[in-house]
């Protein structure tokens, strides 16, 4: 954005400058002029920034307090080095910014000083441009393609990072290069039919492409984080409802929502509630385990469980039988420990309890990590654990399963609900209300990530409005003449705000379509973890779409008003 504006502040102001180039003024005094203010607006615009930030951090915290999170502004703490690092983090990146405008302008002849109009688009640059981004967002796009097929998620994560960074940026260069064919066919489809004013809209879009893309830009990089998380939100959500489907057995799910252990008088009730055919417990013990090659790996945990575990949570296994897990002395494994450790089904791993005895367990199941539910989990039961441990050190359960005898779904669930109506500390799911749950869950993180990403889109905004702004500014002699020869004021509005339109449905363009390769690439490599769905939610693109379109409404409606109330007769005299 800061880009964007010094170069049409560089080129509204060509004759001037190039007026002081003709009075005497050097290449590096003008370039040191352009640096100097872009220099003072960094420290303004800083100081402002760095005060708005801690207003906003504020709000954010009273937000959060009001939807049920335990956050006080009386907590808030503001160390010096944060508005410090603010202010010249805000400098540094102006001036930077601010070094190409400033080149630019040094660069200007002293006869532009005798022409009307600003000097000629640079050709050559405009070719080295679309030659860049193309190789940028080509070599992005082929590191996207090895994320996408990478066996392992550790090598496909460090693609997909190279694959974003290189794909956004090829965007953002290649940029004003799309936004001539885009602009025309947004053009066709939504401004012909408001006539010539929709044509002079379209025009206005297209006369400076540089410009077009670089306030798309802005946008294009909110909507595609948007975008992104969407979809990886969505496949997330959509792949742990496929897996519970698959492999929850159980009617019920009891467990603390604050990772509470669950005390021996709430089983009891549990179990004593009618209408139940059987009650799994689950209990978690941290160990330390020893492979048979001799290599020990501490702070690992055991989940021991009732045998009937195995028919709650169908967990897939690539080698033995997860039942025979549970068996006096057995033990299962997972499949990323039994390939790291040499372990097979009939090996034998020593086991050391924290608050108890040593085992020698025999694994008889190795178990798939594609999937969702306990990952990476290894299981034993709870006999074989009771075993090593002593009763007084036996952890409490973390989760209990039930299942309903047939036909009794309903009141089965109701007499949980009532058994543990003392107990409001534990809350009682059956597989509809889990699955919501865990939608709830993913879409308050969402939802938390898409308030940052607002102000992201909130800058956007404000980039068009300068844009426009300052549009209007330079073309005030234009704007005048076309008041003269008869547009109405309505018409001259109509036209900027439809010229903000397309400027953002162009940005949203790429941002979701970008933003979607993205989150399909990042879904591939989910699906190593077993989030193996991948869903694109249509309805959320579609709305994020439309509402691009308000957001350009939106953002021209001060210069489009500041230009309906220039004086026709003043506006022509400008120069």
């Amino acid at each position: 954005l800061i880009i964007n504006t010094f170069s049409m502040l560089v080129a509204q102001r060509t004759r001037e400058i190039g007026l002081m180039r003709a009075v005497g003024a050097s290449r590096r005094q003008v370039n040191r002029s352009v640096l100097v203010e872009a220099l003072l607006l960094g420290v303004v615009g800083s100081v402002l920034g760095v005060g708005a930030g801690v207003g906003l951090a504020v709000g954010l915290m009273k937000l959060m307090g009001g939807i049920g999170m335990k956050l006080s502004t009386d907590d808030l703490t503001v160390a010096w080095t944060t508005p410090v690092t603010g202010c010249v983090l805000g400098v540094l990146v102006t001036v930077l910014a601010a070094w190409l405008p400033a080149r630019r302008a040094g660069r200007i002849s002293p006869m532009a000083a005798l022409r009307d109009a600003g000097a000629p688009a640079d050709a050559r640059a405009g070719t080295v441009r679309a030659v860049t981004g193309a190789v940028l967002t080509a070599a992005g796009a082929v590191s996207l393609y090895l994320a996408a097929g990478a066996d392992k998620a550790s090598a496909g994560s460090g693609w997909l990072g190279i694959g974003v960074v290189l794909t956004l940026i090829g965007f953002v260069v290649v940029g004003p290069v799309l936004a001539g064919g885009l602009v025309r066919v947004l053009g066709a489809l939504l401004l012909r039919v408001f006539g010539p004013v929709g044509r002079l809209a379209e025009r206005n879009a297209l006369r400076n492409p540089r410009r077009t893309g670089a306030t798309g830009a802005a946008l294009m990089i909110g909507l595609a984080l948007v975008a992104c998380l969407a979809v990886v939100g969505s496949s997330m959500v959509a792949s742990a409802t496929d897996q519970l489907d698959k492999s929850v057995g159980a009617d019920f799910i009891v467990q603390s929502d604050t990772g509470a252990v669950i005390t021996p008088q709430a089983v009891e009730a549990v179990k004593a509630a009618p209408g139940l055919s059987r009650v799994t417990e689950l209990k978690v013990l941290d160990v330390d385990l020893t492979t048979p090659d001799g290599v020990t790996t501490k702070n690992e945990t055991i989940s021991a469980a009732d045998a009937t575990y195995a028919q709650d949570l169908r967990t897939e296994t690539v080698a033995g039988s997860l039942a025979d897990a549970y068996r006096p002395g057995s033990m299962s494994v997972p499949e990323g420990f039994a390939d790291k450790h040499g372990v097979r089904v009939g090996s034998t791993v020593t086991v050391d309890f924290r608050d108890g005895g040593t085992a020698r367990l025999t694994v008889r199941a190795v178990t798939s990590e594609d999937v969702v539910l306990d990952q990476g989990a290894m299981y034993a039961s709870i006999d074989t654990v009771a075993r090593y441990v002593p009763a007084e050190k036996m952890p409490l359960d973390v989760l209990l399963l039930a299942a309903a005898q047939d036909g009794q779904e309903a009141s089965a669930y109701q007499a949980l609900k009532s058994a543990l109506h003392d107990y409001p500390q534990y809350t009682v799911r059956d597989q509809t209300d889990y699955k919501k749950a865990l939608k709830d869950q993913i879409g308050q993180l969402l939802n938390m990530i898409y308030g940052l990403l607002a102000l992201a889109i909130v800058v956007a905004v404000l980039g068009v409005v300068n844009t426009l702004a300052l549009s209007v500014v330079e073309r005030t002699r234009e704007i005048g003449l076309l008041r003269a020869i008869g547009m109405s004021r309505r018409q001259l509005r109509r036209m900027i705000r439809l010229e903000s339109v397309v400027i953002a449905v162009f940005g949203a363009l790429l941002g979701l379509g970008l933003g979607m390769g993205w989150g399909v690439t990042a879904q591939k490599l989910l699906a190593l973890q077993g989030l193996t769905v991948l869903d694109v939610p249509w309805p959320t693109i579609g709305a994020v779409f439309v509402g691009s379109a308000v957001v350009g409404l939106v953002a021209a409606l001060a210069p489009a008003f500041r230009a309906g109330r220039m004086n026709v007769l003043n506006a022509i005299a400008t120069e």
